[in-house]
């Protein structure tokens, strides 16, 4: 499982659900349907509409990956801080039950207003 206490493994920036999504495909349920994607340098994040899906990138070649699901349902609270003048990366931490505190940090260029109202949608 990706260490997620460590938020500088996540430094995302926007991608293209159709170079992401099909990554992702064969671990979706029927009718789930990915909403959003966002990629560090190996790492990545999709979200669909029932949960979030970080992969972790290992080895030298990038066959081997770490696939971790985190359901929508699980979600007790979640905060959104958006970039600021000097401060320019967005952070979202959400709190899952039995797993704690998750920190994803996104480059200032993604909406993460948005990504918060996303969230809220699928998680209240």
């Amino acid at each position: 499982m990706i260490d997620f206490s460590n938020g500088s493994v996540f430094k995302l920036n926007p991608a293209r659900n159709e170079d992401l999504g099909p990554e992702v495909a064969p671990l979706l349920i029927p009718g789930e349907r990915v909403v959003s994607c966002y990629k560090a340098m190996r790492d990545y994040v999709v979200f669909t509409d029932k949960r979030l899906i970080a992969v972790n990138v290992q080895g030298m070649t990038g066959k081997k990956k770490d696939f971790t699901s985190l359901p929508y349902s699980k979600i007790q609270a979640f905060s959104v801080e958006t970039a600021g003048t000097f401060d320019l990366d967005a952070e979202l931490d959400l709190w899952f039950s039995g797993l704690g505190k998750v920190r994803l940090e996104f480059k200032g260029n993604s909406d993460i207003r948005q990504l918060g109202q996303m969230i809220a949608g699928f998680a209240l």
